[in-house]
């Protein structure tokens, strides 16, 4: 009896101490969730208006993430904003981004970055592929951005450009300046392609844009009154480029881009940057700002002023454009959609 009584003590000790260790797996593995679940971090995207070139930087900077292993939904959460070109909306998706404790924000063109900075000191923000940081006010410097702000800047190639112009358009006298006048970014270029294109001996004429009502009316006068028109990076223009070249094509005048997309949707050629590369070097540098690598306003802004020779050639055989057979070697060809 006294035999039966040790082992029911024994048998009895042994569930209470499977139990107690059972209990301390599972509070382990409950602890080691919530853990995972406060590792969690956030990243603010805010685009300022859908565009190929735009949706590109967006999708690029979500690879740039996953590239450096920040996934959505994984070890992540993406808040992915769009403000459809409306400065009231920029303001009020980024106050909702601050809600959503995001803990870096990338914004998607100059309007999208200066809305998020504007919104916040204290959360780093990475600007996306923004092509006049120091005129738009955003950093200080490329090489001390100060404040909280970083990230890529796209410095488009406009002496290269102009050389290509002159390879394609060697007879060509008059060129039409086509921007938005309400985009810092638009203005500083036409300042510089203003300036590149006296120094080539062009007789340069601005077609400022102030609403996308005026779009169609200002690329007719342009493409009617010149021999070209140049479009730098402009999202206003962009967002309504197929009117553009509806335009252009009523009086066989060819459109310079300086975008690489917008060559396949009627320009004729550009020295331009990958739009969705740009997005990848975005996402990369807010990766080590949430890897706590570095710190927004004492990190260099990441400075892309090179560009691949992109021709449309069957735009070109439209408008009885010649390419020379050099120029042919050297560019990516390609026929437009």
């Amino acid at each position: 009896m006294k035999n039966k009584g040790i082992i029911g003590s024994i048998i009895a000790l042994a569930v209470v101490l499977i139990g107690v260790f059972a209990y301390q797996m599972g509070s382990r593995q409950n602890n080691t969730e919530a853990g995972q679940k406060e590792e969690m971090k956030t990243v603010g995207i805010l685009q300022f208006i859908s565009h190929p070139s735009l949706d590109q930087i967006s999708d690029g900077v979500i690879e740039g993430l996953k590239q450096e292993g920040y996934e959505d939904g994984k070890n992540i959460n993406i808040e992915f904003l769009n403000g459809q070109g409306d400065q009231s909306k920029l303001n009020t998706m980024t106050q909702q981004l601050l809600n959503k404790n995001s803990d870096v924000l990338v914004g998607v063109a100059t309007p999208a970055a200066k809305a998020l900075a504007n919104g916040t000191s204290d959360i780093p923000v990475i600007m996306g592929a923004i092509s006049d940081p120091i005129g738009s006010g955003l950093v200080d410097s490329l090489e001390k951005p100060g404040g909280n702000v970083t990230g890529v800047n796209n410095l488009a190639p406009v002496g290269q450009q102009f050389e290509l112009i002159k390879a394609l358009f060697p007879e060509a006298k008059k060129i039409a300046l086509l921007y938005s006048s309400s985009e810092e970014n638009s203005q500083s270029q036409i300042d510089k392609a203003e300036e590149m294109a006296k120094k080539e001996g062009y007789e340069a004429t601005r077609y400022a844009v102030s609403s996308s009502n005026e779009i169609a009316q200002l690329a007719q006068s342009a493409a009617a009154e010149n021999d070209f028109i140049y479009v730098p990076q402009d999202n206003i223009i962009a967002n309504a480029f197929q009117t553009v070249i509806n335009e252009s094509d009523k009086t066989k005048t060819p459109v310079f881009v300086s975008v690489d997309n917008m060559v396949n949707e009627g320009g004729i050629a550009t020295i331009g940057q990958n739009q969705f590369d740009l997005g990848v070097e975005t996402g990369k540098m807010a990766a080590d700002v949430l890897n706590g690598n570095t710190d927004a306003g004492n990190t260099p802004v990441n400075v892309i002023d090179y560009g691949e020779m992109i021709i449309n050639e069957k735009k070109a055989a439209e408008l009885g454009i010649t390419i020379p057979e050099d120029i042919k070697k050297e560019a990516k060809l390609v026929e437009g959609e």
